[in-house]
């Protein structure tokens, strides 16, 4: 053993020691920065001055040759790690949805004098009213205003559903441009950490602000994580790659025909629809096409019913000044060709029929026996069902059997006692609202016996994507309807041939030379008993069911949301707390090893200061 071996050993014990100080420093400088884990210094003793393996001179055992720096790591637990990655999605989505179901509740909150639903009651009431005094024009002049107002607090919820759901695109849009630009940055680090570790070297702060990324990421959608053989590092979403090593893949937006022109996220290199369940955007996905989008075709629905089932009986009954086959409520055509067609795709050519409701022509009793035996096929939420009917059935057995089906086309009879197919709002956002996809009859129920369709069998099916489908109907005896506008609600009005004239609004059913005898107030009677009638299609629900289930169905909805944001944020606090206290700077813990490292490193520099005296005492005093 050389005598200068003792300064290499003090040599490497101040290393080590001023390794440690620096490391404990940079520590507390990081003590605030966002997703800092804590480092600690990895030190060994330096390998002996023998091996037992090799020759070596008979000295007594092996010579210690001091400490050396094995490595910088931070302090963190991965699966730790991974349990906040998968909780971070879970209380974003539920935070997301709980702060926009305070928005949606705000809109059914309505103060109780302009609700739809005080207008629609001051509506009937008015009608009631002329039902007693069927000569009165101020009844008449009542019905009218109090429908205005009836039409203007359904369009107001209308737009205020149409307004959250634009605000929800928005954000669909400005969220997908920070998750790519997450996935951006993680791959960039990627490529960094993998320079740094082929040199052999521990890139902690990289790996920091990876996992940063990760964990923003993480709230924004449904991520999971691995590392592979090659330690490649990557991001799943939805079993998906969405980062693989320095590679990272894009999502985009694409506008829409049929879902409002909201905006689909698609994977920009296919072009396929990507499916994201979790996170933000997960959330604002859901809220935007599913529960705006059935508060938007639940509150369509009441709408076209409403002023469907009160036209019916209006058109059919006598004004005051002897007008008859008016609708009291109007509504805009989707398409403007009478038979219905629309060019679907957009080629210029009309390939489609756009047709809401169809009416037999002959006039049918609920109570008979049919004597048929059938199929009816008509269009389902995925795909065409098939709804039998036999020689047993009467017409109201029949009629409630498709309603009892998964079908989007619903039955009634009218006031006329003829049946009537109607559409309903689609499940499917590639399909249209208020549209007849398919009806068809292997028999002749819809046929020969109602009067809807011209013949049975596929054949003569009514089909909506074709044009001109309309001509399968009952030609002369058949009506039909095209169509509304997309979103009903927000465009329904009472007919300008009433307004300008409110002797026109009707009061009396025609007598037998047509006209209405005075006193006869029993149209508006039939108006006024809608009130409490289940009248509801596909649900035999009144009107007021249909409020009392909206406004709970909301409140339910955010009071879930609530509940389970608070679950998961409390959730999410404990998993932090426990990380922090793991991986967290300490000031106090820091500033103590600084104390403790600097009390080594004058201990080494003390014993360099030792050998340095042995040694001078060795050089230049024994000699003398």
């Amino acid at each position: 053993m050389s005598s200068f071996s003792g300064i290499e050993i003090g040599k490497r014990s101040l290393m080590a020691a001023s390794q440690q100080i620096s490391t404990a420093g940079h520590n507390i400088t990081n003590a605030d920065t966002e997703g800092y884990s804590r480092q600690r210094v990895h030190i060994k003793s330096f390998d002996p001055l023998y091996r037992p393996d090799l020759s070596r001179a008979g000295t007594p055992g092996q010579i210690g040759q001091g400490v050396s720096v094995e490595s910088i790591e931070r302090v963190r637990d991965q699966l730790l790690d991974s349990r906040i990655t998968s909780q971070a999605n879970l209380e974003s989505y539920w935070s997301t949805r709980e702060n926009y179901y305070t928005m949606l509740e705000q809109i059914y909150n309505e103060p109780a004098d302009v609700s739809i639903r005080s207008n629609m009651d001051k509506f009937w009431s008015s009608w009631q009213e002329l039902s007693i005094y069927p000569e009165s024009q101020a009844a008449r002049q009542a019905i009218v205003t109090r429908g205005e107002s009836l039409v203007n607090s359904i369009q107001q919820r209308y737009q205020g559903l149409a307004g959250i759901g634009t605000l929800l695109n928005g954000d669909v849009e400005a969220t997908v441009q920070q998750v790519n630009t997450f996935s951006k940055q993680i791959a960039e680090i990627n490529i960094e950490i993998e320079r740094s570790e082929a040199m052999g070297d521990n890139p902690n702060d990289l790996y920091d602000r990876r996992d940063l990324m990760v964990e923003k990421l993480s709230k924004l959608v449904n991520i999971t994580t691995d590392t592979r053989d090659s330690d490649e590092f990557m991001v799943h979403i939805d079993g998906r790659i969405l980062v693989q090593g320095g590679i990272a893949r894009n999502f985009e937006v694409v506008p829409t025909v049929d879902n409002n022109g909201y905006s689909k996220v698609v994977w920009a290199d296919t072009q396929s629809d990507a499916t994201i369940t979790g996170g933000s955007l997960g959330a604002l996905i859901e809220l935007r096409d599913v529960d705006v989008r059935n508060e938007t075709q639940s509150l369509n629905t009441m709408a076209m019913n409403f002023a469907d089932l009160v036209n019916d009986i209006h058109k059919n009954a006598v004004g005051a000044n002897g007008v008859t086959g008016l609708d009291f409520f109007v509504e805009q055509p989707f398409v403007t060709n009478t038979m219905g067609n629309y060019d679907r795709n957009g080629d210029g050519v009309e390939d489609s029929t756009y047709v809401f409701r169809m009416t037999g022509g002959n006039q049918l009793k609920a109570e008979d026996q049919t004597g048929l035996t059938g199929t009816i096929t008509i269009a389902g939420k995925s795909g065409n069902i098939n709804v039998p009917y036999y020689s047993t059935d009467t017409v109201e057995a029949v009629v409630n059997r498709i309603n009892d089906s998964n079908g989007e086309v619903k039955a009634y009879l009218d006031r006329n006692d003829k049946l009537v197919l109607k559409a309903t709002t689609a499940t499917d956002m590639n399909n249209p609202d208020f549209v007849i996809r398919h009806v068809e009859d292997s028999g002749y129920f819809l046929s020969g016996y109602a009067g809807i369709l011209a013949g049975s069998g596929p054949e003569n099916a009514y089909d909506f994507n074709q044009a001109n489908a309309v001509s399968s109907l009952v030609e002369g005896s058949a009506e039909y309807a095209v169509a509304p506008v997309l979103n009903p609600a927000g465009y329904m009005a009472i007919n300008n041939a009433i307004k300008n004239d409110i002797l026109s609004v009707a009061a009396a059913n025609p007598s037998t030379n047509g006209i209405a005898e005075t006193g006869d107030g029993s149209a508006a009677l039939e108006i006024a008993a809608l009130r409490n009638s289940p009248v509801m299609i596909g649900r035999a629900r009144t009107f007021d069911d249909y409020f009392a289930e909206s406004v709970t169905n909301v409140g339910l909805k955010g009071e879930q949301a609530e509940i389970n944001m608070m679950s998961q944020a409390s959730i999410m606090a404990d998993l932090t707390a426990l990380r922090d206290s793991i991986s967290g700077v300490n000031v106090d813990e820091e500033l103590a090893d600084i104390i403790k490292f600097q009390h080594g490193y004058n201990a080494a520099a003390r014993f360099v200061n030792v050998i340095d005296e042995m040694l001078d005492t060795v050089i230049n005093k024994l000699g003398v």
